[in-house]
This record gives structure tokens, sequence and C-alpha cells, in this order.
């Protein structure tokens, strides 16, 4: 397994993008967290899923994005007016368990999402970027592993490399905050102060590259980065839970963003998982970071 810090990485001559990172807004974050925070399980809550797929919708279509709910599971795909033939997807699934508000879990990811979309469509409406809300990753990843299997050989595009959002809002200074995931051997902070981003072999150029945008463009916000060996997820299952897995498993390079989950996050899956819990400057700087990704290309 492969650990890098993005501290220890020379950082690039940056592009000119203060203005476009300048558009995330801590406060814009919090207001779509809090709009999205109610139930929404893919089977156990119908109505408010559907609401929540809806608004989600509305959204990215008042952007300018050609949007369409797809498939069984209920996929929000929104793609940019005049796509090339291969685009970046960044992706977040919508969905909670059962009787969870889910502000982190995943309302926070969707956040970044949407201010991800909101700040190409204001300032890089060409940008080669697509996004997709998942639903039913609670339910085993039924709306990734339908997308990747159903809706990918059929669209008019190729997926070059995909952003998985997970859980990208909860973070604490405080010691003994952070733990290690269950029994992978490597040594991480223990203050969960930091973004991960979790690769694979096929993704490790993605890792390196994120990691060394974020020492260029935001160097105080502690981003770490692990790459596994091809297969390690099977060997480590805590590394395959999220909409990520699919993508892996058709070959596509995908890294997962996450703030670890409940090795940091004391409400994971509880209905404590409430708006408050959510530090926005955190997740400002993931949406920024984000943006800067995407948006070099």
């Amino acid at each position: 397994m492969r650990l890098v810090h993005s501290s220890d990485l020379p950082p690039r001559t940056p592009a000119n993008f203060g203005a476009l990172l300048e558009t995330v807004s801590a406060s814009s974050l919090q207001a779509w967290v809090e709009r999205i925070a109610v139930p929404r399980n893919f089977f156990a809550q119908r109505e408010s899923n559907r609401a929540t797929a809806r608004w989600l919708s509305n959204e990215l279509a008042a952007w300018g994005y050609h949007v369409q709910s797809h498939g069984p599971f209920e996929n929000i795909v929104a793609l940019p007016p005049k796509h090339p033939a291969k685009l970046i997807l960044v992706g977040a699934h919508y969905d909670t368990v059962p009787q969870t508000p889910g502000a982190d879990d995943n309302g926070s990811a969707v956040a970044a999402l949407l201010a991800c979309a909101q700040a190409l469509a204001r300032c890089a409406p060409s940008a080669p970027v697509c996004f997709v809300a998942f639903n039913g990753e609670e339910n085993e990843l039924i709306g990734s592993k339908d997308f990747v299997k159903n809706f990918l050989p059929q669209a008019d595009f190729e997926i070059v490399e995909a952003h998985v959002l997970e859980m990208v809002g909860f973070a604490s200074a405080a010691p003994g905050s952070q733990k290690t995931p269950t029994a992978l051997p490597i040594r991480i902070p223990d203050r969960g102060d930091f973004l991960g981003l979790l690769a694979n072999r096929d993704s490790g150029a993605m890792l390196d590259s994120v990691l060394t945008q974020a020492r260029t463009y935001l160097p105080a916000f502690r981003t770490i980065g692990l790459e596994v060996p091809l297969g390690g997820e099977k060997v480590f299952p805590v590394l395959a839970r999220s909409d990520h897995v699919p993508f892996w498993n058709q070959g596509i390079p995908a890294l997962m963003w996450t703030d670890t989950s409940e090795f940091r996050n004391p409400n994971y899956h509880r209905p404590t998982d409430t708006p408050d819990t959510v530090d926005y400057s955190f997740l400002r700087n993931v949406a920024q970071l984000l943006v800067a990704c995407v948006a070099e290309h």
C-alpha cells in the first residue's frame, strides 16, 4: 500500500482559478445540506427519496445541464450541453440508511457535487465534466452498479476518470478523533482534520494529481491519499463500501473522497447525523479542491 500526504509533494504553477474557487461558498453548502437532510432511503422512504431526486434534477437543470433520471434506481445524470466524447465524472449517492437524515452521509458529498456543478456552469461551461447522483448506495451499491453495467455501455461518451464523494463534511482536530480503518496496515494521524483519498492501481495517477492540486491551491488543507494494490479491496472489505467499486471493477480509474465515515464521525448511520454536525469550512475546502481538479482538464 502507498500512503501519500499532499504536503510531501511539490506544488505546481497554479492556473488562474482564483475567481472560480471563490464561487464556492460555505453558506450555499450549508443550505444544500440542510435541504437534503431528511431520511431518504430508496426502499424505506420512497416519497422523500423521489422528492430529493426531483430537487437535484431541478437544481442541475437550472444551471444549464441536460438532466435525466436513468434506470430502475433513478440515478440522476447531468451532462454539459455540448459534451465531448470523453468525460470526467463527479458522483455522490443521495440516499440514506432508513430513518437517518444523512447530513454527512451523504448530504455533504451531494452539496460538494452541487457546488462544483454550479461553479463550472458559471465560469467554465465547456469543462468536460458530468455529474451523477447515485441512488441505492446504502443497499449494496445498486444504483452505481446499474449505471456502470447498463448506462455507460449505451452512452455516447466514455468516462475517463471518476471522482466519487463519500462523506466529506465531518472534521475534528481533537486528539484521538481519528481511527485507522479496520485492519489496514497503515499509520494515519490521530486527528480527524484531513481529507482522505482512496485509489487502486488504475487510479494511482489520479491520486497523485489530486494531491498535487491540494498542495498547489489549498496548501493548508491536509489531504492524504492511499493507493491499494489491484484486488486490495477484496483483502480489506472496508475499502469496497462505496460507489467507486463498480468503476474499479470495470477498470475505470476512480477515486473515493472521504472523511473516513465511522472512523471519525460518531454520527455515522445514526439519527444524530444532522446538519449542525457538519464542518462547512472543511466542506468548502473539499469542494474547492474538487473544482480545481476537474476544471484543469
